[in-house]
């Protein structure tokens, strides 16, 4: 094997293509793995059927806002810098 030769990958790790929807992707994920864990957990912490449905739910739907203003906050920050002269404001 020769040694020069060199990975795809290059060994830096995890890397994902630049976007403007990568922090949008960041918070989706942190979002469903404390959804998955309240999923989890909201079992012990919660006799009632009907107070487990409601935490779930209010966490669904603040999730779901969260993701739509970020999201369209990031399209509106892209679309705004893509109007701009790459000189900037003249």
């Amino acid at each position: 094997m020769a040694e020069n030769s060199r990975s795809v990958t290059s060994g830096k790790g995890m890397t994902v293509a630049p976007s403007p929807l990568n922090e949008v992707k960041l918070d989706l994920a942190i979002i469903l793995v404390v959804g998955v864990l309240l999923l989890l957990v909201q079992g012990r912490l919660l006799d009632s059927l009907l107070a487990q449905l409601l935490v779930l739910a209010s966490y669904g739907l603040l999730g779901m806002l969260w993701i739509v203003i970020r999201a369209r906050d990031v399209l509106q920050r892209a679309a705004r810098d893509r109007e701009q002269p790459p000189n900037g404001p003249q």
